[in-house]
C-alpha cells in the first residue's frame, strides 16, 4: 500500500508527495494497535490540563466549562478533518504532506517546519518543568542534571526503535488515564455527597459568587484562549499511525473516540472542579485546580500526588515531541524540503532526525538559562499561535483534498468529515475567530505577532524554494 499518494501537485506538476512515499518506506511499523490506541487516549491529557487550566478558571469562573466545550468542539472538527486525510493517505508527515498535495509545496514546507519548531520548543519547556519538580524533591541537585538525564533518556529511547517510544507512551498514557479517571470518580462521589466526610455542594459554587460568568464575556474569552492551547499535541497520533501495524484502522479508531475523550477528560474535569470549589479560591491558581480539589476533599498528600502526575505528563510530552519532531523533519527531508543529511534511516528509525530534534530542544534549554527574557522568550512567542496556523492549513487542505478523493479515489474515504464542506468552513472560521481574539490581550497579541512573522518567513522561504525547484526541472 502506498503510504502517500504519488499524484502530481497542481503547482509543480511533480510528484513531490511521491518522494515522501519513497522516504516513508524504510520506516518500521513497530507500533502495535494497543500503542496507538493508548497514545490516542493519553495524548489528550497534558500538563496544560493539570496546571494551565487554573488561570482559565480564575478568568472565566464556572463558565470555563463552556470555554472548554467550545474549544473542544473546534479541536474535534480539526481532528476529524485530519483523520479523514490521514486514513486515506497515512504518512509520517501527516498534515504537512496533506497541505503539500492539496495547497502546494510552500504550504507543506510552512506547516511542517512550523510544527517541528513548536515541538522542539515544547521539548525544552517540558524538560525545564520536569527538572523543576525533581529539584523540589531533591534540593541538593541542579536543574541541568535532570534536563540532561531526561533529554538523554528520551533521545536514546527514540533512537533505538519506534516500539520503545510506543511502549513508553503506552504506560505513560495508562498512568495519566488512571489519574484522571480516579479524580473524576472521587469528584463525582463528592458531588453526590457519597464520599465520606463531604457534603453535596449542589449548585452553590456554580451560581453563587458572581454567577456562572462572574467576569462576563471578557473572562470567557480569556478562558477560551487558555483552553484552546491546552489541546495542542493531539496531531501526533496521526503521525504515529504511519508506523503502526494498520495505519488506516488506527487513525479511524483514534478520531472516532475523540469526542468522548474530550468530553470526559476536559469538559468533565472542569465541571467537577467548579462544582466542588469556589472558582475564585486562591489555591486554584497557586497550587493548580486539581490539587485544590483534592485538598478540599481531604486527600492526604494531594500536592505530591499531582506533582507525580504532572511529571508523568511532562515526560510523556517530551517523549512524544521528540518522536513527532523527528518524523516531521524526516518527512520534510524525504520530500526535498530540508537538509538531506537528516533523511538517513537505519534500523527503521530516522536517527539523524531524532538527534537533530533533540539537539534543538536542548539548545532551547540553554537559551532559557542564558537569555531567558530575550531569545528564549522570542522562541516561546514564535510558537505561541503556531498550532492555530497548523489547524488552518489542515482545514484548507481538507477542503481541497476531499473533492479530489471523491473524484479519483472514493474508496479511501473510510473516515469522512461531517457535513462537508459546511463544518470545515465553520472550523476555519473558528480558527480565525480565536486568532482575532488573541489581539484583545497583551500577551497573546505579542505571541500572534511573533507567530505571524514566523509564518510569513517560512511561507516565503517555501515559495521561493518551490519556484527554484520548478525552474530547475
Amino acid at each position: 500500500m502506498n503510504r502517500t499518494p504519488t499524484s502530481a501537485t497542481p503547482e509543480t506538476g511533480q510528484g513531490t508527495a511521491g518522494k515522501a512515499a519513497k522516504g516513508d518506506a524504510p520506516l518500521s511499523h513497530g507500533l502495535k494497535q494497543r500503542h496507538l490506541s493508548m497514545i490516542a487516549l493519553g495524548g489528550v491529557i497534558g500538563a496544560g490540563l493539570f496546571i494551565g487550566s487554573g488561570s482559565g478558571i480564575a478568568a472565566a469562573g464556572p463558565g470555563i466549562v463552556i470555554a472548554y466545550a467550545l474549544s473542544g468542539l473546534l479541536v474535534l472538527l480539526v481532528m476529524r478533518m485530519l483523520g479523514e486525510m490521514s486514513a486515506a493517505n497515512p504518512a509520517s508527515g501527516s498534515f504537512s504532506v496533506h497541505a503539500e498535495r492539496a495547497i502546494g509545496p510552500w504550504a507543506g514546507f510552512t506547516a511542517g517546519w512550523m510544527f517541528w519548531t513548536l515541538l522542539c520548543v515544547g521539548i525544552a519547556a517540558e524538560a525545564i518543568g520536569a527538572a523543576g519538580i525533581m529539584t523540589s524533591w531533591f534540593p541538593g541537585t541542579e536543574s541541568w542534571m535532570w534536563v540532561a538525564l531526561f533529554m538523554a533518556m528520551f533521545c536514546g529511547t527514540n533512537l533505538a526503535a519506534v516500539g520503545n517510544f510506543g511502549e513508553f507512551e503506552f504506560w505513560f498514557a495508562a498512568l495519566k488515564i488512571a489519574a484522571i479517571v480516579a479524580f473524576l470518580g472521587l469528584g463525582t462521589l463528592a458531588i453526590l455527597g457519597l464520599l465520606p466526610g463531604t457534603d453535596a455542594p449542589g449548585a452553590a459554587n456554580i451560581t453563587g459568587d458572581g454567577g456562572f460568568l462572574p467576569n462576563g464575556v471578557n473572562g470567557l474569552v480569556i478562558g477560551l484562549l487558555a483552553s484552546v492551547f491546552a489541546y495542542g499535541g493531539l496531531e501526533t497520533v496521526t503521525i504515529a499511525a504511519a508506523e503502526s501495524e494498520n495505519p488506516v484502522k488506527g487513525v479511524a479508531s483514534a478520531v472516532r473516540t475523540a469526542m468522548w475523550r474530550i468530553a470526559l477528560f476536559y469538559v468533565g474535569s472542569m465541571l467537577v472542579i467548579v462544582t466542588l470549589i469556589p472558582w475564585d479560591d486562591e489555591a486554584v491558581v497557586a497550587h493548580g485546580p486539581y490539587v485544590a480539589v483534592l485538598d478540599h476533599l481531604g486527600i492526604p498528600g494531594a500536592g505530591q500526588i499531582m506533582n507525580v502526575v504532572v511529571l508523568i505528563a511532562l515526560l510523556s510530552a517530551m517523549n512524544a515531541n521528540i518522536y513527532g519532531a523527528s518524523r516531521m523533519a524526516y518527512s520534510l527531508v524525504a520530500r526535498g524540503e530540508g537538509p538531506k543529511a537528516l533523511g538517513k534511516v537505519s534500523g527503521g528509525v530516522p536517527r539523524r532526525a531524532v538527534l537533530a530534534s533533540s539537539a534543538f530542544g536542548f539548545f532551547a534549554v540553554l537559551l532559557s538559562w542564558v537569555w531567558p527574557d530575550t531569545v528564549f522568550k522570542w522562541l516561546l512567542n514564535m510558537v505561541g499561535a503556531a498550532v492555530l496556523v497548523v489547524w488552518g492549513f489542515i482545514a484548507v487542505a481538507q477542503l481541497r483534498m476531499r473533492k479530489r478523493l471523491e473524484r479519483e479515489e472514493p474508496e479511501k474515504l473510510t473516515v469522512r468529515m461531517w457535513a462537508y464542506p459546511y463544518l470545515t468552513w465553520f472550523a476555519l472560521a473558528g480558527v480565525a475567530v480565536v486568532l482575532l481574539l488573541m489581539l484583545r490581550e497583551g500577551d497573546t497579541r505579542t505571541q500572534l505577532y511573533f507567530t505571524a512573522g514566523l509564518t510569513v518567513f517560512l511561507s516565503v522561504t517555501g515559495y521561493v524554494r518551490s519556484r527554484v525547484a520548478a525552474a530547475r526541472n
